[in-house]
């Protein structure tokens, strides 16, 4: 069960923390396939890995909400490698629409900033990315598990899951749904050999949630920043480094015996009560 030459599909595969699982997959001697909508932020995450001494990549433009999109990718990794046997859904994110300003509507809350203020659409397109963009992925890339009598899908959850954050209501919600979706699914494959789970990140500064933990000076807490460290037992917000242990274990031989589970990384976050 060793990952040595094992085809491997990340998608989202260029953000921060998705480019740091693919690096984690690498080192153990799999051949992974970069997947993406933009295709020049793939080029640049492979030429970084080449730069790194990891040759064993593959670019492939495609969008995990377009069914026909994958199964072209997944036809382009069969020719150049072959079937598919692990599959991480990393593609996901939220939309600063779907978030609303207030954590809580007080008596002072304008309706903008609050529930009521929401952009539905935005809010669909969370949903969509977060939790359709994993469904429809494992679909097709599933098939070449059942084919071939093995598998691994790797979902990626969020603190927000099962403890709905505020303000990104959205987020939070789909996350949910792909908690829910590892668990049943693992179920539904276990007797095929195809094992699924999901590792569920804490608090990692990305581009996208940037502007509610730091002030535009990039360096001063927000509130929120500040309340995210004070709840977070180690103190500190996540490296990208610190998933590729999770990875490994999930996506190893380490873990033959484990489906069904959603893995914290989150520096004690989730143990906290709070007091």
């Amino acid at each position: 069960m060793s990952l040595k030459d094992k085809i491997c599909v990340v998608t989202g595969a260029a953000g921060v923390l998705c480019s740091a699982l693919v690096e984690a997959l690498l080192e153990e001697g799999a051949k992974v396939a970069l997947l993406g909508r933009t295709e020049s932020k793939l080029i640049d995450l492979k030429n970084r890995l080449a730069d790194k001494g990891y040759d064993q990549t593959l670019v492939v433009a495609a969008d995990v909400l377009d069914p026909q999109s994958l199964k072209l990718a997944k036809e382009s990794i069969n020719k150049n490698w072959g079937p598919v046997y692990l599959l991480v859904n990393g593609a996901g994110g939220n939309h600063p629409k779907a978030t609303a300003p207030a954590e809580q509507m007080g008596d002072d809350t304008a309706m903008e900033d609050s529930f009521f203020g929401l952009d539905a659409d935005a809010y669909s397109q969370v949903f969509d990315l977060n939790f359709k963009g994993s469904f429809i992925p494992a679909q097709i890339f599933g098939e070449d598990m059942i084919e071939v009598g093995e598998g691994n899908i790797i979902n990626i959850s969020s603190m927000s899951a099962s403890r709905p954050l505020t303000k990104v209501g959205a987020y939070s919600n789909a996350k949910a749904a792909v908690d829910s979706f590892t668990q049943w699914l693992s179920v539904h494959l276990a007797e095929k050999n195809i094992r699924v789970n999901a590792i569920a990140p804490g608090f990692f500064v990305s581009d996208q949630n940037r502007f509610l933990l730091y002030e535009q000076d990039g360096e001063t807490l927000t509130a929120r920043g500040q309340k995210i460290i004070n709840n977070t037992p180690m103190h500190e917000f996540g490296e990208p480094e610190d998933l590729k242990g999770s990875m490994k274990f999930l996506a190893g031989p380490g873990s033959r015996f484990i489906t069904g589970i959603v893995l914290p990384v989150d520096g004690g976050f989730s143990a906290f009560s709070g007091v």
